[in-house]
């Protein structure tokens, strides 16, 4: 196992997940969001890592995305059970749409993986900048917890994740099934 920097900081993302869920449990905004916020340094710093240092692994691949997602299901879920943090909620059909995407995508890749051999699906501008949304949405939803007056700002921040998770969505679905039929008409 190639455990780089880039891959311990992935590792520790993952390994704050459970604090981040203790924190919110305990009604801790605080705390919530501090471990949020250092676990999204840890996503930015080994990225910069991999890129300018050369670490970057094919473990770093799959482990990057995994404890991206990991972090922010937890967060959107643990967000939208009521009566659960003291600030600002997520709506549940919000997090519906958002882990409904995800679903959806990973289907997708596994489909375009077993049709087309070789190809893969890589993430988009729009895939970048929703994902980007949902963290400041989450650092928004956490920071009403401990801050007064960014109920606004949280709210904007929830309902562009939503319009932004479809718009990514329907982007790897639509260049999900261009892959698929342009493989099929060159097997043809």
């Amino acid at each position: 196992m190639n455990l780089s920097i880039p891959n311990f900081l992935s590792l520790t993302r993952m390994g704050l997940i459970p604090l981040f869920v203790i924190a919110v449990l305990g009604s801790e905004p605080k705390k919530a969001l501090l471990i949020f916020i250092v676990a999204g340094v840890t996503d930015a710093l080994d990225g910069f890592i991999a890129r300018f240092f050369h670490q970057a692994s094919k473990l770093g691949a799959y482990l990057d995305p995994i404890a991206d997602k990991l972090l922010l299901t937890t967060a959107f879920v643990m967000l939208t059970i009521p009566d659960l943090y003291p600030g600002e909620r997520i709506p549940i059909w919000i997090t519906v749409l958002v882990l409904a995407r995800d679903i959806m995508i990973v289907v997708v890749v596994l489909v375009i993986s077993l049709v087309a051999d070789g190809v893969q699906l890589k993430p988009t501008v729009v895939s970048k900048i929703n994902t980007a949304v949902q963290v400041t949405a989450v650092i928004l939803v956490l920071a009403t917890g401990v801050f007064n007056g960014l109920e606004g700002p949280a709210l904007v921040a929830i309902y562009l994740v939503a319009a932004l998770t479809v718009a990514s969505g329907l982007d790897y679905l639509y260049r999900g099934v261009r892959m698929m039929e342009e493989d099929g008409d060159a097997k043809a």
